[in-house]
């Protein structure tokens, strides 16, 4: 299946990069002999009025053969205009550029084939609102936000998408809350993020995201009436009085005038099943209960005062034995209070004032049974080379924690077409970027050419991708698309690149670069070509090494 998908997408690519070739020699009237799918012995082939068309063995290249001057073909005195070289500059450079322009515009279409298929989209309802970040006091969990300077939104991407566009830039947000209409005024706080190859972005954020806390509850006091009705930190409460509970929000609405009434509680409690599966697994089982809660009867405060609940969102669930964090004494169920003398209110909060300074120790608070316990941790470092050959330190927080969301009801796509237009166009762009940066650090010597890859990695993945699906077999296909057309504009002669070298030192000296040298630079771009496609590879061999000798065995066994 692996050389189906394989063959499939060098057909496919190959029949693109040509079709650029031959529609624009068409269209300059430039006479086309042959146009040939792949090479070797032809399997197929039919003739058209002048043109002969082919299909080759092996699906590894392809190419147009065009009416040349310089041939040993005869050329007819009436088709002496129809050469290749009989043609303006210009439309040599057209015909020329667009076959690797044909590999790098269809993406587009693969993209848009993708994003077109996108039926489920969340709604653009604030979820939960991050402490400190710009939305904190003007956007509450619930707002559904209907228009975007002026602009009118259906999903919560296209919400995403305006935010991170604009950095410091003041958004009008026209918001439906508690039935009426409101206008909140943010201003996204810029984020830096550092993507590899030393690519850096910066995007607009305000500190929401689109699903509702789950009513995962946490009890920091054991003298709380949750406590002594039998609730315990992480069960998720499924129903309060018969009556069904989702969000934690919905517990705090059935519960909210509340003072002093008894009521049933249905929860389901996480269990941890240690080495589940023989040791292949952690995992947790829930178990059923009910409990009877009575909240404390004086006082308005909010639902924690009365009855000892709150999200589990600060609450640690896991940590991992041996660790930083396990040696400073935090264990499973410590709230986290501070961190190196500074409140949290959230757990992503708390990650990012560790992740902030990750090289230096830090001082974390936490509440174990209503008593306050500290401890400072490093966090774990670890240094690895990337698969671009780039040092890059990275570190881990060996605590986690446990707050699972309700996703709202999807909705439609209120503009799908242009959505998966602009999406197509934006993933096509930062393809092209990557690749292109990915070129300049390798001629920089900042990554190594170890990267580079040749037919056995392309088969590797596409076959790997193509076993998940047709959407990740189309996106592979888009990406080595593009990566097919960037290298056939490197300046090497015998590729498309340096022809266009070519045509540039024609276009200075006013004449075309005597056919010898051409020749002799076309001999010299063969081997470097060759040089190139040795390394990669090699670096395919390297890669797969173990598997190969395996396979090795195997026969000689």
């Amino acid at each position: 299946m692996d050389l189906l998908y394989f063959a499939l997408l060098c057909s496919v690519l190959i029949f693109v990069h040509e079709l650029g070739h031959f529609v624009w020699a068409k269209i300059f009237g430039v006479k086309v002999l042959t146009f040939s799918m792949g090479f070797g012995p032809k399997v197929l082939r039919f003739r058209g009025r002048e043109t002969e068309y082919c299909v080759g063995l092996l699906p590894l290249g392809g190419f147009v053969k065009m009416l040349e001057e310089n041939r040993q073909e005869p050329v007819l005195p009436e088709d002496r205009k129809r050469t290749f070289e009989a043609q303006a500059l210009w439309k040599r450079v057209i015909i020329v550029i667009a076959g690797p322009a044909m590999n790098i515009l269809f993406p587009v279409l693969l993209y848009f084939s993708v994003f077109v298929g996108e039926t489920r989209f969340s709604p653009p309802t604030v979820g939960f609102v991050l402490p400190g970040h710009p939305a904190e006091g003007k956007l509450v969990p619930g707002d559904r936000v209907l228009e975007v300077d002026g602009e009118r939104i259906s999903t919560f991407a296209e919400l995403a998408r305006i935010i991170g566009e604009s950095p410091g830039k003041e958004l009008r947000l026209k918001v439906f809350r508690n039935n009426e209409h409101v206008e909140v005024v943010v201003v996204p706080e810029e984020k830096v993020v550092r993507k590899p190859l030393d690519i850096v972005e910066k995007v607009g954020e305000i500190g929401i995201k689109p699903s509702r806390p789950a009513a995962v509850v946490g009890i920091s006091r054991p003298d709380s009436p949750a406590y002594r009705a039998g609730l315990r930190t992480f069960d998720l409460v499924t129903e309060v009085r018969g009556r069904p509970v989702k969000t934690f929000a919905d517990l705090e609405t059935a519960l909210s005038e509340n003072h002093g009434e008894t009521v049933p509680v249905t929860y389901l409690r996480p269990v941890k099943v240690p080495r589940a599966f023989g040791g292949l697994a952690d995992m947790a089982v829930y178990e059923s209960g009910v409990a009877a809660l009575t909240p404390e009867a004086s006082g308005h405060g909010d639902l924690e005062e009365r009855t000892g609940l709150e999200s589990a969102d600060l609450y640690v669930f896991d940590v991992a034995e041996g660790s930083a964090e396990w040696n400073a004494d935090m264990r499973p169920g410590d709230r986290i209070v501070e961190v190196d003398q500074t409140t949290v209110t959230a757990w992503a909060t708390f990650l990012e004032r560790l992740l902030a300074s990750p090289d230096r120790p830090h001082t974390v608070t936490w509440l174990r049974g209503g008593v306050k316990k500290s401890g400072t941790i490093l966090l774990r470092r670890e240094d690895w080379i990337d698969e671009y050959g780039q040092h890059r330190p990275r570190y881990f927080v060996r605590a986690s924690n446990w707050s699972p969301v309700v996703p709202e009801a999807y909705v439609e796509h209120a503009s799908l077409l242009p959505f998966a237009l602009r999406s197509a166009l934006d993933e096509t762009y930062d393809v092209i970027r990557f690749i292109v940066v990915g070129i300049v650090r390798i001629a920089e010597g900042k990554v190594s050419i170890s990267t580079l890859g040749g037919p056995i990695t392309v088969y590797d993945v596409v076959g790997e991708e193509g076993s998940k699906g047709v959407s990740y077999f189309v996106w592979a296909m888009a990406v080595i698309s593009i990566n097919l057309g960037l290298v056939n504009l490197l300046p090497i002669p015998v590729l498309d690149g340096g022809h266009l070298l070519f045509f540039l030192f024609e276009a200075v000296s006013r004449r075309p670069l005597p056919l010898r040298v051409r020749e002799i630079a076309s001999l010299v771009g063969l081997l470097v070509l060759f040089a190139l496609m040795g390394v990669a590879f090699k670096n395919d061999v390297e890669r797969r090494w173990d598997v190969i000798q395996g396979q090795l065995r195997e026969l000689v066994d």
